[in-house]
């Protein structure tokens, strides 16, 4: 059957017709563009390579190879210090203040720090992904060195950081296992969906290997001389699958048992949470007023304190005050007073002095504010903060009593040279009783002296520390004053379960307060009690009926996904390989049919007919070509190629095949398949000559027509039955399917032979 050649339709025409078909976005982002930004990102190079490119192979040098580990450790590094730093928000203003006692300036510290580690994490994160599309687009890996160099800090930093909580912070750590007690179950239910995700490159790389291997030894029956080299790169394809796909399913399989062991208290039956627990205002309602002034102890009642808290301290002339810190600069304006005297110990100073400084002036100030996160104050607040004084205990007790509130509080020791520094506790205890408040609602919590304490005022609830069960039995003390991280040591359930009560200290995130509520606490000292109060029901709190059908139920749909997807790639490998094969035998055996083939009126020919190399997809070969495509090629094609469209019959074939099929040159006149000057040279045969003229100029004044090449009628070449096993017939046909550009410069070279 006699087949078609197609035409070659101009770029210019092709191109305006793409413009004019695609959307405009395409003209602006396409394939290239996007790798190009990628690689340029990564490597600092705008420019690709295109010998960069492999099929097989390594896709980085072995120095990259080396690094691309230490991009990892830093990228887990980052994000490890990262999450330590935000599950540690609690400690914020802890950590401001710590800093400010070194420095004697304020700011948010935690704030820059926390900026920092996240934009350490993003930078990592963002090579990471960038590396790995790289990899996913088959291009060679090469990372700047002035990433390499930020990575290397990256590490370093990072390695600091990690130092100093080891060293100094060692609790920092409690707070992310509390952290992970009570988001345990959506960190688990969050990772299954995420390794669904991780499943897909998973099992493309991993059905990849696998064709790859099959394919190896399918070869290996072609080329046995290579077997041994062939066995060794096998071995490598399934370590590789080894190294891959045995962590990703044990990792798998871990979390679909993780909830055998997780213990989280936000799992619980309705009926055995607890009551919600009691609110002491830590210095009053810092977020709301200046702390430890009288503005602040009211704010906090109106938001339903149940206690209120403070640091006390005694004058040098013996007036018990409220004072936090070991000077008078954050919080009072000493530095515009006195500054000479701004590092001197607060029980130096006589009341009168101290009566007259301000003590909330510095919290309007935007400068100064203790907590990120504060709202900001209306004009009422702000006026009435800037006018408060350091107040004096009996301030406090005087507001407690009217209110019926709790008081506990810190007693601090007045300075060595002070001159109540051996009997300051006897003499705050005498204050309070002659403030006249009830004995009960003071909560007692300095140990010093506390025998003398329990004899003189025996209504005061003493309050003790983590101290053992029997201590605290033998000394009849029913509740403790517990920091919040010791909450990690099994929920403190022994102490609870001789009914001490237990107040922590101090819980300002809501998911803090939520697992105090849920582990049955009975009051938490904060600073956030306008937020927390707000809380009608513990945050992440599940039934363990509903967690166990959450967690089948997660099971059951990422299996079924992740088998689908494993199945969805094998499938796609597969067709790819039949296709592969098909294609393959189908070649050799129209190759060998070819070469061994013999006419009853012909010799065998000793010449091999492979089809020549076009710049046109012919139909017969269009089959064989398109599996060694690359992907890129495929589903990208350049605008510079020719497209391939097909043409009406011409109007007299069968004239234009007589035309071909008549001469018969010489075995001398041609001697090169590729198309050549010398080998469109006229030969010494005028019929050769006039011959291979007329399809010429036919072809030719196509062209000037309508530019394109009119479709020809040709046998194929099986079909060719009676064609003499010549050069000069293989050449012919491999003629007349060549380019536009060779049909124009033979014509030029047959119209200079004519004149």
């Amino acid at each position: 059957m006699p087949m078609k050649a197609n035409r070659i339709e101009p770029r210019s025409q092709k191109t305006k017709r793409w413009k004019k078909d695609s959307p405009w976005i395409l003209h602006i982002f396409n394939h290239k563009c996007c790798v190009t930004s990628i690689t340029g990102c990564y490597s600092c190079q705008w420019k690709i390579k295109q010998e960069k490119k492999s099929k097989r192979g390594p896709y980085c040098s072995w120095r990259e190879r080396l690094f691309y580990p230490c991009l990892v450790i830093s990228f887990c590094m980052s994000v490890l210090l990262l999450f330590v730093w935000i599950e540690s928000s609690n400690e914020y203003f802890g950590f401001d203040w710590v800093i400010f006692l070194g420095t004697g300036f304020w700011f948010f510290w935690s704030i820059v720090l926390l900026s920092f580690f996240g934009i350490l994490a993003a930078y990592t994160s963002l090579l990471l992904v960038l590396g790995s599309l790289l990899l996913w687009e088959g291009i060679e890996l090469y990372l700047h060195w002035c990433h390499k160099i930020l990575i290397l800090l990256v590490i370093l930093t990072c390695s600091f950081f990690f130092w100093i909580l080891f060293t100094y912070w060692k609790d920092r750590w409690l707070t992310v296992g509390l952290s992970l007690q009570v988001f345990a179950p959506y960190i688990h239910l969050s990772s299954i969906s995420v390794m669904v995700m991780l499943s897909w490159p998973v099992a493309f790389y991993l059905i990849y290997l696998e064709g790859e291997g099959r394919i190896r030894r399918y070869q290996m029956t072609c080329y046995e001389r290579k077997r041994n080299k062939r066995c060794n790169v096998l071995i490598k394809l399934r370590a590789l699958q080894v190294a891959i796909g045995v962590p990703f399913f044990l990792i798998l399989l871990c979390l679909y048992l993780l909830p055998l062991g997780i213990y989280s208290p936000c799992i619980q039956e309705k009926d055995k949470l607890g009551p919600k627990p009691n609110f002491f205002g830590h210095r009053g309602a810092p977020m709301l007023g200046p702390e430890n002034t009288m503005m602040a102890f009211e704010k906090a009642v109106e938001h339903g304190a149940f206690g209120l808290e403070s640091d006390v301290q005694m004058s040098y002339d013996h007036v018990p005050f409220l004072m936090h810190d070991s000077d008078l600069r954050r919080t009072t304006n000493i530095n515009e007073v006195l500054p000479n005297a701004s590092l001197t110990h607060p029980s130096l100073f006589d009341w009168d002095f101290l009566s007259t400084l301000n003590a909330g002036k510095w919290f309007s100030h935007p400068r100064f504010k203790p907590f990120y996160n504060m709202k900001p104050l209306s004009e009422a607040d702000r006026e009435k903060a800037g006018n408060q004084k350091i107040p004096k205990l009996t301030e406090l007790l005087e507001l407690a009593q009217k209110e019926k509130k709790s008081v506990i509080f810190d007693l601090n020791a007045p300075a060595p040279r002070h001159f109540h520094r051996s009997s300051y506790v006897r003499h705050v205890v005498s204050v309070i009783l002659d403030s006249k408040i009830e004995q009960h609602l003071i909560f007692w919590v300095p140990g010093f002296d506390r025998e003398y304490v329990r004899k003189r005022a025996p209504g005061f609830q003493q309050v003790g520390q983590l101290f053992s069960i029997e201590r605290l039995t033998k000394e009849n003390i029913s509740r403790i004053n517990v920091d919040y991280k010791r909450l990690f040591y099994s929920g403190l359930r022994e102490y609870k379960a001789v009914n001490i009560n237990i107040n922590l200290y101090i819980v300002n995130e809501p998911w803090l307060f939520s697992l105090a509520w849920c582990s049955s606490i009975y009051s938490v000292t904060t600073d956030n009690i306008q937020v927390l109060n707000e809380i009608n029901h513990p945050y992440f709190f599940m039934t363990p009926s509903y967690y166990k059908f959450m967690w089948i139920l997660m099971d059951c749909v990422s299996a079924v996904f992740i088998v689908a997807i494993f199945y969805f790639h094998w499938w796609r490998e597969s067709q790819k390989e039949k296709l592969l094969k098909s294609t393959g035998i189908h070649t050799e055996s129209q190759s060998i049919s070819l070469r061994t083939g013999k006419s009853e009126n012909q010799e065998p020919s000793h010449i091999s007919i492979d089809p020549p190399a076009r710049v046109m997809e012919i139909p017969w070969i269009q089959a064989t070509l398109y599996p060694t495509l690359t992907k890129s090629v495929r589903k990208h094609p350049d605008p510079s190629c020719f497209s391939v469209v097909p043409m009406k019959k011409a109007s007299k074939p069968e004239q234009v095949s007589k035309t071909i099929k008549t001469p018969m040159p010489g075995k001398d006149d041609v001697r090169q398949l590729v198309p050549t000057m010398k080998a469109f040279e006229p030969t010494q045969a005028p019929i050769w000559e006039s011959t291979r003229e007329t399809p010429l100029q036919t072809s030719l004044s196509a062209i000037e027509a309508d530019e394109t090449i009119s479709c020809v009628d040709i046998p194929h070449p099986q079909k060719q039955i009676e064609k003499p096993p010549s050069i000069e017939s293989s050449e012919e046909s491999s003629f007349m399917f060549s380019t536009t550009s060779s049909l124009s410069f033979s014509s030029l070279r047959l119209s200079s032979k004519k004149d």
